[in-house]
């Protein structure tokens, strides 16, 4: 088992930043990928961000491209996602997912573990 922990929500005006943490521990050494996804009211969780141990590489949503940053540190098993230029649309509840499949991090699927969620709220 992996268990995740979320942290760094919280309540910030448009155009402001915040970053979010996320630490994995327990079974993590066969970890492939960790990414965000969100959930805003009403509507389904989406994929955010995402970042693959072996090579680095990132992955973005269009949305978030060029506003949202993440990075990693895979002997801590810690994620972070620096978002920027934050805007009311990017209101939801963040959740960090840990995969073990080589399959697509951009599907939710993919991902059999989950931190609790944190809150991040853009003020208009």
């Amino acid at each position: 088992q992996v268990q995740l922990v979320e942290s760094g929500g919280g309540l910030v005006q448009a155009g402001g930043s915040l970053s979010l943490s996320c630490a994995a521990s327990g079974r993590t050494v066969s970890n492939y990928a960790m990414g965000w996804f969100r959930q805003a009211p009403g509507k389904e969780r989406e994929f955010v961000a995402a970042i693959r141990w072996i090579d680095s590489t990132t992955y973005y949503a269009n949305s978030v491209k060029g506003r949202f940053t993440i990075s990693g540190d895979v002997a801590k098993n810690t994620v972070i996602l620096q978002m920027n230029s934050l805007e009311p649309e990017d209101t939801a509840v963040y959740y960090c997912g840990a995969t073990v499949y080589s399959g697509s991090v951009y599907v939710g699927g993919q991902y059999p573990y989950w931190g609790q969620g944190t809150q991040v709220t853009v003020s208009s």
